[in-house]
């Protein structure tokens, strides 16, 4: 016995160029991309929308639960998501403004609450290696150590971590005042 058909035959994915045949396959198509789809939501339990925009112009859509809800939440995550970058992105470009160490940026410019800041970020460096000082200096004096490097880490903390004379620490800052009373009180706390 003959075939009367050919059977199903693969077809090579590219463009069809004949209109007519274009338009006919979409239509056959479409029906079972949504059924796919929609099988997939019900299996997984997935969230889906699916836009589709026909040669003609016609917009075709399927959503699990709806197209709506599934566009607002993730546009609701999208926009989030711009907004982190973007607050990244100032971060980044404010810190790439400077050009070397923060402690060599002037401090002319600097508002009072500014100052404030760099103040308290100052005092937890001198904490931090006052500490490891400290630790350095606890490890220095078990029986394994040199004795060359107890006078080294002296001489290195009697000239750099004498900043806590009261006479040396800065007063406080008017913001009103614009003179040179911020500078000199700057200069004070770093001679």
């Amino acid at each position: 016995m003959m075939r009367k058909t050919s059977g199903r035959k693969k077809i090579e994915i590219k463009r069809i160029e004949n209109t007519a045949n274009r338009l006919v396959a979409f239509s056959k198509r479409r029906p079972r991309l949504f059924n796919k789809a929609s099988e997939l939501c019900v299996l997984t339990g997935a969230e889906m929308a699916i836009l589709v925009q026909s040669e003609g112009g016609r917009v075709f859509a399927l959503g699990h639960p709806t197209v709506d809800s599934v566009i607002h939440t993730y546009l609701g995550k999208y926009t989030k998501i711009c907004k982190e970058l973007e607050v990244e992105k100032n971060k980044s470009s404010n810190v790439g403004e400077s050009e070397g160490f923060w402690w060599e940026n002037s401090l002319e410019n600097l508002e009072a609450d500014e100052l404030e800041i760099f103040i308290n970020s100052l005092e937890q460096l001198k904490f931090n290696v006052t500490k490891k000082a400290d630790e350095l200096r606890t490890l220095s004096a078990s029986p394994s150590s040199d004795n060359i490097t107890d006078g080294l880490l002296d001489e290195f903390l009697l000239d750099n971590i004498d900043v806590a004379n009261e006479d040396l620490m800065m007063s406080a800052v008017d913001p009103n005042d614009h003179g040179d009373s911020v500078s000199q009180s700057v200069d004070a706390f770093f001679l």
